[in-house]
Parts: structure tokens; sequence; C-alpha cells
């Protein structure tokens, strides 16, 4: 099966090929490409289609996030609020999201939250916790520099506080980060309370405000088609 289209595509796709024997091309054709680029798949169309013919298939794990398949990243907070913003936008691509990025860095929250992870109860002030599948955004920002598809372990990645110096290392110089402004937990299965209803999203689509998020891993879930 192809999915042409961004990671909101392909994760329809991978809903519908959950458990099958079907092998998953990749055609990136959305606002945002991060499994895409995860896995190295050109943007040109024609390199894309003879990868699909000459790739090797490769078996990832998936995330279960509530009732939601993710494939690729999901978080509560700043960037699922940005999602909402550039969904209301004209302006397309790294040009929306940078607009819309703009807009939500002044109306920020900082959440209260209750993470269970690793057999431990930990209360923390965030602006943004991600439950990380993959290692990048579509945008390019490297979110989880330890994530791997096809172990048995997700990351979550708690950012406490934005700061210039963490943006950049996640955009250019992927750099440590400071643990006392982002820290992160490997894991196989998660329980996030928040005081109060935060955003969400899954894969780049806003799914609303939510006060509890469960989530685990799905083993062997897809077979996906990568650059040999």
């Amino acid at each position: 099966i192809a999915a042409v289209g961004g990671d909101g595509t392909v994760k329809l796709v991978a809903e519908c090929a959950m458990g099958e024997s079907i092998p998953i091309g990749i055609i990136p054709a959305g606002s945002a490409n991060g499994m895409a680029r995860e896995f190295g798949i050109s943007n040109n169309i024609q390199e894309a289609l003879d990868n699909i013919v000459s790739g090797t298939i490769k078996k990832i794990h998936l995330v279960k996030v509530n009732d939601e398949c993710c494939i690729h990243l999901c978080d509560i907070g700043f960037n699922a609020f940005m999602i909402k913003k550039f969904e209301s936008l004209e302006a397309r691509g790294k040009w929306g999201y940078a607009k819309a990025c703009w807009s939500c860095f002044w109306e920020r929250n900082t959440m209260i939250v209750e993470v269970k992870v690793n057999n431990k109860n930990e209360f923390k002030k965030a602006v943004m916790i991600v439950v990380a599948n993959a290692t990048k955004y579509g945008t390019g920002a490297l979110i989880n520099p330890d994530g791997k598809l096809d172990d048995e372990l997700f990351e979550i990645i708690i950012i406490k506080r934005f700061s210039l110096r963490e943006i950049f290392k996640m955009m250019v110089t992927h750099k440590p980060y400071d643990p006392r402004k982002t820290e992160v937990y490997q894991c196989s299965s998660v329980h996030i309370n928040t005081k109060s209803k935060v955003h969400f999203q899954v894969d780049g689509e806003y799914l609303g405000k939510i006060n509890d998020v469960k989530a685990s891993v799905v083993k062997d879930a897809i077979a996906v088609i990568i650059p040999g």
C-alpha cells in the first residue's frame, strides 16, 4: 500500500495495515513529512516511487496512545496548540508552522502533570510533553535523539521551559539537552495526568483537549519500505 501525503495519511494507512503482512510505501506529499524524513525517503516523487519498487522492508513498532495509533510523534501542550493554530492559517508548509509557532509562543501556558513511568510517579511543571516514537518533527527539529523505531521502547520528552539555546539545539546543533530544562525517559508504557485539560495532537492531527494520556508499545506493528 502506498501512502501519498503527510504523517496523518501514513497514520491512516498504518491503522488499516496493522496485523497484516502488507508493506507500506511512503510518497511524501504533506505539509510535514516526518516519517519520510525519518527513513530517508526522498521528497522527489520519482525517487519515492523507485524506493517502493526496490527498497527494503523493515518492521517497526507503533505506540497506542489512548484510542489512537501513533506512528511518529504525539504531544500535549505547546506543539499541539501550535498545530491547532496552523490548521486555521492559509499559509502551509514550514512558513505556516513558523507563523503558528510565533503566535503560540506568546500564549504558552505551563502544565501541572503527574507522570507515571518506570514504576515511579513524578509531578512536573512543563510547557510540552512528547510521546516520541520517532526522532524528528517534519520541520526537521530533533526532539528525540535516542529514538529507534525497531526496538520495544519509546521516549517521553518533558520540556519544562523553553529557551532559545534549547530550540537551537533541536534545530541545528543536536547537542544534549540541559536536564534543568528538558528531561527524557525511555519506557514501554506511560500514564500522564494533567491538572486541567490541555491541547493534544497525534501525528500532526489536532484532537482537542484532554487531561489523561495512556501510551504503550505495539511491537512489530507494521512493515515499511525504506531505502536499501
